[in-house]
């Protein structure tokens, strides 16, 4: 098991949920985690001011969390606030593109899923004739960044496919396969 040591703020209320009654309301964040992209609420230490987009420690070390006091819980994407929602396609770009050599190793090592499909075809915009290029492509080698998939392959925008199959596993449950997201 994989617990998630980083994460990135997504969309921070300093004077906590509108829906709490109470008098003194706790700040609140919400975040996306860095590796298996699970989403929290996490509870600031007073004081730090989070801006949508900071990498922040949510590890198990106490000491190295300088922003963060609490991880309140992990939620599902439907409890995320509407700035998060918003917020989350361009975070997660972020996340991919930070993590290109991760993604590219997808590329270079994903197989079929039975006879008749492809673990790249549950990209979105991975078609039979997109996948049949990429496959001719890595036959001449392996892929070493996005550009060369770009390149090599004529799939544009790679990290993009990645981020919206990302964003697509956070906001449907229900989805068969998950390539990214952990349960």
């Amino acid at each position: 098991m994989c617990l998630e040591e980083y994460a990135y703020i997504l969309d921070y209320l300093p004077q906590g949920l509108v829906e709490e009654r109470r008098i003194h309301r706790k700040p609140i964040a919400y975040a996306v985690g860095e590796k298996e992209f699970k989403l929290f609420e996490l509870i600031p230490k007073e004081g730090a001011g989070l801006l949508t987009g900071d990498r922040v420690y949510i590890g198990k070390d106490l000491e190295r969390r300088t922003k963060i006091a609490q991880v309140k819980r992990r939620i599902s994407y439907d409890k995320l606030t509407h700035a998060a929602q918003s917020e989350l396609p361009y975070v997660l770009l972020e996340i991919v593109r930070r993590q290109e050599k991760r993604f590219v190793e997808f590329f270079n090592n994903a197989q079929p899923i039975n006879i008749r499909f492809h673990t790249l075809e549950l990209l979105p915009g991975i078609g039979k004739k997109s996948l049949k290029a990429i496959l001719e492509a890595r036959k001449q080698g392996r892929f070493t960044s996005f550009k060369d998939i770009e390149t090599r392959a004529g799939v544009h925008h790679p990290d993009k496919l990645i981020a919206a199959r990302i964003e697509l596993e956070l906001s449907d449950p229900h989805q068969k396969y998950r390539l990214f997201v952990a349960k």
